[in-house]
């Protein structure tokens, strides 16, 4: 697990230490661009908070956007979700 962040370097640290954050917090701050790939930046230049979880194949398995996309437990259940929806599905096999 690991956030993106079109916030500057000192910003990052200071809102991970605030959270107490154990994932680190990459920066997107140079060019936004993994906030434009995704569709989150704003035309303020701030980007939208949204949490994905991207499955083992590399899709997106799971959105969560606003203010709530902040809470890494939300993210900690989704995968969770999504690892039981994977072995019930090799179960069915």
């Amino acid at each position: 697990m690991f956030g993106v962040s079109t916030d500057n370097t000192p910003s990052q640290k200071v809102f991970a230490e605030q959270l107490k954050l154990s994932f680190p917090i990459l920066s997107d701050f140079k060019d936004r661009s993994t906030a434009k790939a995704y569709g989150v930046l704003r035309p303020d230049g701030m980007a939208n908070r949204v949490t994905y979880v991207v499955d083992k194949e590399g899709k997106i398995a799971f959105v969560d956007i606003g203010n709530t996309a902040i809470d890494p437990t939300a993210t900690d259940e989704a995968c969770s979700r999504l690892a039981h929806r994977v072995q019930q599905g090799a179960e069915k096999k």
